[in-house]
């Protein structure tokens, strides 16, 4: 991850705004059948220096995630998990150590959607550049070899937070994927672009025809030019938001 200015704690309505931005986009992540059962997590740092974050609680379903439901987690609390409320041992050790080690990955998002877990199961996970969506990649994907089984360590945790040097979208080989970014309407583009590109990556191979691929130039412009359009992320959480308030409001509690 970059170095960013320090971020300010999230009090009063920033917080409650904040906690209804990531309610809205586990239920949103549930519609698009990205969830996979009660497992699966999301978290968002409150605190300017990352620590302390919120994040579901162990075996509450997505689609039924509220505000209220988030709990607050500190990565320096070696008793969370003794917690009568304690999040997924998973979550913790993943979420817990990036959230200490990267200040600036404010909002985690980790899935285990069809086709990125698909690519993730390939000997060669890379994302080739064959159209606009697979493009927002380049260069800006790392893909982790070392799966040895469910994180359930902070030494696991470590290593996964080493890995995000550089990039800030994690294909978790033989896993599934995890976005870090600086805000969760970002998050929630990142993650819901990748997979759409891994998407179209699984359905051009199953053709068995020869990829289109871009020339790299070609590919860099255009990972550069999604770059420079953070207001799309702005927009689309925004909308997520929109028809939530229409269609399930209690998101917001």
């Amino acid at each position: 991850m970059k170095d960013h200015a320090p971020a300010t704690d999230l009090t009063g309505d920033a917080l409650i705004e904040a906690r209804r931005d990531l309610a809205a986009i586990f239920r949103w992540f549930a519609r698009l059948n990205m969830h996979e059962s009660v497992a699966n997590h999301f978290s968002l740092a409150i605190s300017g220096d990352g620590r302390r974050f919120l994040m579901n609680p162990r075996g509450r379903h997505f689609s039924r995630m509220r505000a209220s439901d988030l709990i607050i987690c500190d990565a320096g609390d070696a008793d969370t998990l003794a917690r009568p409320d304690a999040p997924d041992p998973t979550a913790w050790h993943i979420h817990g150590r990036i959230h200490a080690l990267h200040p600036d990955a404010r909002c985690i998002l980790h899935l285990h959607p069809p086709h990125a877990t698909a690519l993730s199961a390939l000997a060669d996970s890379r994302m080739p550049p064959i159209d606009q969506n697979t493009m927002r990649f380049w260069n800006r994907l790392v893909i982790d070899e070392g799966f040895e089984g469910m994180g359930l360590s902070d030494a696991e945790g470590d290593r996964l937070a080493g890995l995000l040097e550089g990039g800030k979208v994690l294909l978790m080989g033989n896993h599934g994927v995890l976005v870090a970014a600086p805000d969760v309407a970002q998050a929630l583009d990142e993650m819901y672009y990748f997979e759409r590109a891994c998407q179209t990556v699984m359905l051009a191979y199953a053709t068995g025809r020869p990829l289109r691929i871009a020339p790299d130039h070609v590919a860099e412009t255009t990972a550069r030019q999604w770059a420079e359009y953070p207001q799309l992320g702005i927009d689309h959480l925004a909308e997520v938001r929109a028809i939530l308030d229409t269609e399930a409001p209690d998101y917001r509690e």
